[in-house]
């Protein structure tokens, strides 16, 4: 099984607009709200994709009995640790260009208690699981080694762990060995502390990244696919060029089926061409959509997969 961790759960409104324009007006043609967060997400992804994965989640407050409700709604398999304060709620506006703003809260603040109940909660899930995949934000309370706890308790107990987080979180995670972590061109630049511009500093990225503790690496670059960093070496994943109707979502879309590919005895370099297929699938659906495995299996025939020299 393929347990996800979402700490910082949110509902997700997505507002679809005419245009996007600076000080002007835009009129809305959809709004729709939706479990959010980057382990909810995944685990939606695999979920449809035939996996077996459960979801290990806070709630808290009006906002989570919503969240609740949502869950329910799609058929996920959940491990709820309850909070006493409401989760976030984060609101998207996109337009159809693809032009997209993005308004997230920091989420609730959690007492030391609350931290060490999801842990008990995670410890539970191990026995049962094959990956843990630790997804997302840490809201308030929460230190930033939190992760790596998890990471070395999963690591004791023989399961594999993917690491999708930014900042503090992603560094001191980093630091406790994952097996894979997974961050886009922002998050890899603050991690190192320099600016990602052409194809020779994200292949340079990757590698120094992996030289920082985990097993590989996945730099997701968006419409430019992503770059993989493994022991044997680096590859790429380049997808065909696309509309991108609405990107939200896409790199959680590319965790889900690389952590999917392996479950399924992919090797990375194979799992990595599955991650870009679902995301750049997912690309182009309107909304806070996730590509399905037949739409990623088209798109996959189309990913040109390479070695790096």
């Amino acid at each position: 099984m393929i347990v996800t961790l979402t700490i910082n759960p949110a509902i997700d409104r997505t507002i679809n607009v005419d245009r996007l324009a600076f000080e002007d007006r835009a009129y809305i043609n959809s709004s729709r709200d939706s479990a959010g967060g980057r382990g909810i997400n995944a685990c939606w992804v695999i979920h449809t994709f035939g996996g077996e994965t459960m979801a290990v989640l806070i709630s808290g407050g009006v906002t989570g009995k919503r969240l609740e409700g949502l869950l329910h709604d799609k058929g996920l398999r959940s491990a709820l640790v309850p909070v006493k304060n409401a989760i976030r709620t984060n609101l998207t506006i996109t337009d159809k260009h693809g032009l997209t703003v993005h308004l997230n809260e920091i989420g609730p603040t959690l007492t030391k208690a609350e931290v060490a109940r999801v842990e008990s909660a995670v410890r539970e899930t191990l026995d049962h699981a094959s990956w843990l995949m630790i997804c997302g934000s840490i809201p308030p309370g929460v230190p930033t080694t939190f992760y790596g706890r998890l990471i070395s308790m999963a690591r004791d107990k023989k399961v594999k762990t993917l690491l999708h987080t930014t900042g503090e979180a992603l560094r001191h995670g980093i630091e406790e060995r994952p097996t894979v972590v997974t961050p886009n061109n922002q998050e890899a630049e603050r991690l190192l502390g320099r600016t990602l511009l052409t194809r020779t500093h994200y292949l340079e990225a990757a590698e120094r990244i992996r030289t920082m503790g985990p097993e590989a690496v996945l730099l997701s670059l968006g419409s430019r696919g992503a770059v993989g960093a493994f022991k044997d070496g680096l590859m790429e994943a380049l997808p065909p060029r696309v509309d991108a109707v609405c990107p939200i979502g896409a790199g959680d879309a590319l965790t889900a089926a690389y952590t999917w590919a392996m479950e399924r005895k992919k090797n990375p370099a194979d799992a990595l061409r599955w991650g870009v297929a679902a995301g750049t699938a997912s690309a182009r659906l309107p909304g806070m959509n996730f590509a399905s495995l037949k739409q990623t299996q088209d798109m996959y025939r189309q990913v040109e997969l390479k070695r790096a020299e």
